[in-house]
Protein backbone atom coordinates (compact mmCIF):
# COMPACT_ATOMS: atom_id res chain seq x y z
CA UNK A 1 0.00 0.00 0.00
CA UNK A 2 1.45 3.42 -0.88
CA UNK A 3 2.78 5.65 1.89
CA UNK A 4 3.82 9.28 1.94
CA UNK A 5 7.46 8.28 2.39
CA UNK A 6 9.52 9.32 -0.65
CA UNK A 7 11.91 6.84 -2.22
CA UNK A 8 15.24 7.26 -3.99
CA UNK A 9 16.90 4.74 -6.31
CA UNK A 10 20.69 4.81 -5.98
CA UNK A 11 22.22 4.56 -9.45
CA UNK A 12 25.49 6.39 -8.97
CA UNK A 13 27.83 3.38 -8.94
CA UNK A 14 30.56 3.00 -11.56
CA UNK A 15 29.77 -0.67 -12.37
CA UNK A 16 33.43 -1.57 -12.87
CA UNK A 17 32.77 -5.32 -12.78
CA UNK A 18 30.27 -4.89 -15.61
CA UNK A 19 32.71 -2.89 -17.71
CA UNK A 20 31.37 0.50 -16.66
CA UNK A 21 28.15 2.32 -17.49
CA UNK A 22 24.74 2.19 -15.85
CA UNK A 23 23.80 -1.21 -14.48
CA UNK A 24 20.20 -0.07 -14.17
CA UNK A 25 20.00 0.29 -17.96
CA UNK A 26 21.04 -3.29 -18.68
CA UNK A 27 18.35 -5.34 -20.40
CA UNK A 28 16.35 -7.58 -18.09
CA UNK A 29 13.28 -9.39 -19.36
CA UNK A 30 11.07 -7.09 -21.42
CA UNK A 31 12.77 -3.94 -20.14
CA UNK A 32 15.86 -2.91 -18.21
CA UNK A 33 16.78 -3.47 -14.57
CA UNK A 34 15.46 -0.04 -13.60
CA UNK A 35 12.02 -0.93 -14.96
CA UNK A 36 11.86 -3.78 -12.44
CA UNK A 37 13.16 -1.62 -9.58
CA UNK A 38 10.67 1.16 -10.30
CA UNK A 39 7.77 -1.28 -10.66
CA UNK A 40 8.50 -2.66 -7.19
CA UNK A 41 9.20 0.59 -5.38
CA UNK A 42 6.71 3.05 -6.92
CA UNK A 43 3.61 1.43 -5.34
CA UNK A 44 5.29 1.57 -1.92
CA UNK A 45 6.19 5.28 -1.81
CA UNK A 46 4.58 8.67 -2.19
CA UNK A 47 7.20 10.11 -4.56
CA UNK A 48 10.18 8.66 -6.37
CA UNK A 49 13.53 10.01 -7.60
CA UNK A 50 16.70 8.63 -9.13
CA UNK A 51 20.20 9.43 -7.85
CA UNK A 52 22.72 9.46 -10.71
CA UNK A 53 25.51 11.62 -12.07
CA UNK A 54 26.29 12.67 -15.64
CA UNK A 55 23.75 13.54 -18.29
CA UNK A 56 20.26 12.99 -16.84
CA UNK A 57 18.78 12.71 -20.33
CA UNK A 58 19.69 9.02 -20.47
CA UNK A 59 17.01 8.41 -17.84
CA UNK A 60 14.37 10.67 -19.41
CA UNK A 61 12.01 7.86 -20.38
CA UNK A 62 11.41 7.00 -16.72
CA UNK A 63 9.93 10.44 -15.99
CA UNK A 64 11.65 10.75 -12.61
CA UNK A 65 13.63 13.58 -11.03
CA UNK A 66 17.35 12.82 -11.36
CA UNK A 67 19.39 13.89 -8.33
CA UNK A 68 23.13 14.36 -8.78
CA UNK A 69 25.49 13.65 -5.90
CA UNK A 70 25.68 16.77 -3.70
CA UNK A 71 29.40 16.25 -3.00
CA UNK A 72 32.24 15.87 -5.54
CA UNK A 73 34.07 12.64 -6.30
CA UNK A 74 32.75 9.10 -6.00
CA UNK A 75 31.84 8.95 -2.33
CA UNK A 76 29.78 5.78 -2.45
CA UNK A 77 26.14 5.12 -1.65
CA UNK A 78 25.97 7.43 1.36
CA UNK A 79 26.43 10.43 -0.93
CA UNK A 80 23.43 9.22 -2.93
CA UNK A 81 21.49 8.82 0.31
CA UNK A 82 22.37 12.43 1.15
CA UNK A 83 21.02 13.53 -2.24
CA UNK A 84 17.78 11.72 -1.40
CA UNK A 85 17.61 13.28 2.05
CA UNK A 86 18.05 16.80 0.66
CA UNK A 87 15.33 16.12 -1.91
CA UNK A 88 13.01 14.67 0.74
CA UNK A 89 13.61 17.70 2.97
CA UNK A 90 12.46 19.94 0.14
CA UNK A 91 9.23 17.94 -0.01
CA UNK A 92 8.65 18.35 3.74
CA UNK A 93 9.25 14.66 4.47
CA UNK A 94 10.96 13.46 7.64
CA UNK A 95 12.48 10.32 6.10
CA UNK A 96 13.39 8.70 2.79
CA UNK A 97 13.77 5.09 1.73
CA UNK A 98 16.60 4.00 -0.55
CA UNK A 99 17.04 1.03 -2.86
CA UNK A 100 19.81 0.13 -5.30
CA UNK A 101 19.37 0.37 -9.07
CA UNK A 102 20.95 -3.08 -9.49
CA UNK A 103 18.66 -4.95 -7.05
CA UNK A 104 15.54 -5.84 -9.05
CA UNK A 105 13.84 -8.41 -6.80
CA UNK A 106 13.55 -6.72 -3.40
CA UNK A 107 10.33 -7.36 -1.43
CA UNK A 108 7.14 -5.60 -2.42
CA UNK A 109 6.57 -4.76 1.25
CA UNK A 110 10.10 -3.43 1.84
CA UNK A 111 9.00 0.03 2.92
CA UNK A 112 6.33 -1.21 5.32
CA UNK A 113 8.79 -3.53 7.03
CA UNK A 114 11.48 -0.86 7.30
CA UNK A 115 8.90 1.49 8.80
CA UNK A 116 7.75 -1.13 11.28
CA UNK A 117 11.34 -1.69 12.43
CA UNK A 118 11.74 2.07 12.95
CA UNK A 119 8.73 2.37 15.24
CA UNK A 120 9.55 4.40 18.34
CA UNK A 121 12.82 5.82 16.99
CA UNK A 122 13.35 9.56 17.30
CA UNK A 123 15.29 9.38 14.02
CA UNK A 124 14.12 6.48 11.81
CA UNK A 125 17.33 4.78 10.68
CA UNK A 126 16.98 1.16 9.53
CA UNK A 127 18.96 -1.08 7.18
CA UNK A 128 17.54 -4.17 5.51
CA UNK A 129 19.22 -7.40 6.63
CA UNK A 130 19.03 -11.09 5.84
CA UNK A 131 20.15 -14.21 7.74
CA UNK A 132 23.83 -15.00 7.51
CA UNK A 133 24.51 -17.07 4.40
CA UNK A 134 26.58 -17.08 1.27
CA UNK A 135 26.97 -13.31 0.85
CA UNK A 136 30.37 -12.95 2.48
CA UNK A 137 31.12 -9.55 0.97
CA UNK A 138 28.31 -7.76 2.79
CA UNK A 139 28.65 -6.16 6.19
CA UNK A 140 27.84 -8.44 9.11
CA UNK A 141 26.03 -7.09 12.15
CA UNK A 142 26.94 -8.13 15.65
CA UNK A 143 24.03 -10.57 15.48
CA UNK A 144 25.52 -12.24 12.42
CA UNK A 145 22.98 -10.90 9.94
CA UNK A 146 23.97 -9.69 6.49
CA UNK A 147 23.26 -5.97 6.19
CA UNK A 148 22.33 -4.41 2.85
CA UNK A 149 23.43 -0.80 3.22
CA UNK A 150 21.87 0.52 0.02
CA UNK A 151 18.38 -0.54 1.12
CA UNK A 152 17.26 1.40 4.13
CA UNK A 153 15.20 4.07 5.81
CA UNK A 154 16.98 7.35 6.54
CA UNK A 155 16.06 10.37 8.74
CA UNK A 156 15.97 13.81 7.15
CA UNK A 157 16.84 15.36 10.52
CA UNK A 158 20.34 13.87 10.36
CA UNK A 159 21.21 14.99 6.84
CA UNK A 160 23.51 17.79 8.01
CA UNK A 161 25.32 15.35 10.28
CA UNK A 162 25.72 12.95 7.36
CA UNK A 163 27.03 15.72 5.11
CA UNK A 164 29.64 16.69 7.72
CA UNK A 165 30.67 13.04 8.15
CA UNK A 166 31.08 12.58 4.40
CA UNK A 167 33.07 15.78 4.09
CA UNK A 168 35.26 14.41 6.86
CA UNK A 169 36.04 11.30 4.82
CA UNK A 170 33.42 8.78 6.02
CA UNK A 171 32.58 6.17 3.41
CA UNK A 172 31.39 3.06 5.27
CA UNK A 173 27.62 3.12 5.71
CA UNK A 174 27.43 1.01 8.87
CA UNK A 175 29.90 3.19 10.77
CA UNK A 176 27.48 6.07 10.46
CA UNK A 177 24.31 4.07 11.11
CA UNK A 178 25.77 2.41 14.21
CA UNK A 179 26.91 5.79 15.54
CA UNK A 180 23.28 6.94 15.42
CA UNK A 181 21.66 3.85 16.88
CA UNK A 182 20.54 2.38 13.58
CA UNK A 183 18.44 -0.78 13.57
CA UNK A 184 17.98 -3.71 11.21
CA UNK A 185 14.82 -4.99 9.55
CA UNK A 186 15.37 -8.71 9.14
CA UNK A 187 14.05 -10.32 5.95
CA UNK A 188 14.09 -14.12 6.02
CA UNK A 189 14.14 -14.35 2.21
CA UNK A 190 17.88 -14.92 1.75
CA UNK A 191 17.89 -13.94 -1.94
CA UNK A 192 15.53 -10.97 -1.64
CA UNK A 193 18.36 -8.50 -2.19
CA UNK A 194 20.17 -10.27 -5.01
CA UNK A 195 22.07 -7.65 -6.97
CA UNK A 196 23.66 -7.60 -10.39
CA UNK A 197 27.41 -7.04 -10.12
CA UNK A 198 28.82 -9.25 -12.87
CA UNK A 199 27.76 -10.72 -16.24
CA UNK A 200 27.10 -14.01 -14.43
CA UNK A 201 24.76 -12.20 -12.05
CA UNK A 202 22.92 -10.68 -14.99
CA UNK A 203 22.46 -14.12 -16.55
CA UNK A 204 21.06 -15.36 -13.23
CA UNK A 205 18.71 -12.37 -13.06
CA UNK A 206 17.51 -13.10 -16.59
CA UNK A 207 16.60 -16.66 -15.58
CA UNK A 208 14.86 -15.40 -12.46
CA UNK A 209 12.90 -12.75 -14.37
CA UNK A 210 11.81 -15.41 -16.84
CA UNK A 211 10.64 -17.65 -14.01
CA UNK A 212 13.19 -20.32 -14.86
Amino acid sequence: MPTDVPGVILAGGQAMRMGGGDKGLLVLGDGVILDHVIARLAPQVGALALNANGDPARFARFGLPVLADPLPGHGGPLVGVLAGLDWAAGKGADRVVSVAADTPFFPRDLVARLQAAAEGMAHPLVLAATPRGAEKTKSMSRGGHVRHPTLGLWPVALRHDLRAALEGGLRKVVLWTEAHGGREALFEEADAFFNVNTPADLACAQRRAAGA
